[in-house]
């Protein structure tokens, strides 16, 4: 392999904090913000919107957000023609 060229592979912190579901893995994401893992080690931190603790698919808890009227929107677009 080449020297210098590849990114640096390391353990990093992926927290979604909607459920304060965190995992330590590894990763060449690069990150400014830390974080102080159950080990006592300081990691970066990457911030997630979703992950598998808050995801319908996993928690089996479905979350329906309506936001500006999609639904009918929809709904109105593609309703059928009442005869």
């Amino acid at each position: 392999m080449k020297n210098g060229i590849h990114p640096s592979y390391r353990p990093v912190v992926f927290k979604d904090f909607s459920c304060d579901f965190a995992i330590l893995t590894r990763s060449t994401i690069k990150s400014s913000e830390t974080i102080q893992w159950e080990d006592g080690k300081s990691y970066p931190l990457v911030r997630l919107e979703i992950s598998s603790g808050s995801h319908p698919f996993f928690t089996g808890k479905q979350k329906l957000l309506d936001t500006a009227g999609r639904v009918e929107k929809f709904n109105k677009k593609y309703a059928k023609a009442k005869s």
